[in-house]
């Protein structure tokens, strides 16, 4: 029987593609075992788990897992499919998000209610069963040792009118941050982890990425790595909950009349 400590894992949603994949790879470097989650994009997400096993020392495992994030039943099956197949699950990081333009102009209750779904309803559930999960589970747990990571976004603290649905959805996380980080403890820490302008879009050229990238008082926003960094060291420090990360250079020091999509 082997003395070696048990690989710790966790669940990283939208980790198929961009900053979830590159959450997921540092993880997986940094001697986590990673459950891939994705809602369409299976050929990437397989992707993902095979660089991740070559970045992994021996015995780490890592396989991925479809769900739309949307549906209520899908996001309340996705940890206990998790936990079927790794047996334990030690954090959960909610990297996935909608991101569709609104304004208070076009508002609407689909509109909000999809991107609530998404990016509010399914982190706190996620959370909840995570929770569930390590009151459960045999033996002593550390206090901290279990967390959950949200990622937010710097322009809660450099609000704009732009992307209305969006903003609230990631407002509401931000505040169920601190409600989390009280009702879960001492199971489970909750932390959030806030990047500024990291990757560029369909909708800026890499010319403007690179002149919007610059504006911040470090004359750099986050790269992925700053972030998936952050996370890490989130999910790593035992002591630190009920609050964010604010990993953007300093960007939200700075007004931005329009989102970075729009100027």
């Amino acid at each position: 029987m082997s003395d070696s400590p048990r690989l710790r894992t966790v669940l990283v949603t939208g980790s198929a593609k961009r900053l979830g994949r590159e959450i997921a790879l540092a993880l997986a470097a940094g001697g986590w075992q990673v459950a891939i989650h994705y809602r369409s994009a299976a050929a990437d997400a397989a992707a993902t788990v095979a660089d991740c096993r070559q970045l992994a020392g021996a015995g780490a495992q890592f396989d991925c897992f479809g769900a739309d994030l949307a549906d209520e039943a899908q996001a309340r099956a996705l940890l206990p499919r998790v936990i079927e197949r790794f047996g334990a699950v030690d954090a959960v990081v909610n990297n996935a998000s909608l991101f569709e333009h609104d304004s208070a102009q076009s508002l609407g209750y689909e509109g909000l209610c999809a991107h609530l779904r998404t990016n509010t309803g399914a982190p706190v559930l996620l959370a909840q069963a995570l929770h569930e999960h390590v009151r459960g589970r045999a033996g002593t747990q550390a206090a901290g040792s279990c967390v959950v990571v949200n990622l937010l976004d710097q322009k809660l603290w450099n609000p704009n009118p732009d992307f209305l649905s969006y903003t609230l959805s990631k407002a509401a996380l931000e505040a169920a941050n601190t409600v989390l980080a009280m009702a879960l403890a001492p199971q489970v820490r909750v932390v959030g982890v806030a990047p500024g302008l990291t990757l560029t879009s369909h909708l800026l050229s890499d010319e403007k990425f690179e002149q919007l990238h610059r504006l911040s008082p470090l004359g750099r926003s986050s790269t992925a790595p700053d972030v998936a960094s952050a996370v890490k060291f989130a999910l790593e420090n035992n002591s630190i909950t009920g609050t964010t990360l604010l990993v953007d250079g300093g960007q939200h020091l700075m007004k931005f009349s329009r989102d970075f999509s729009l100027m």
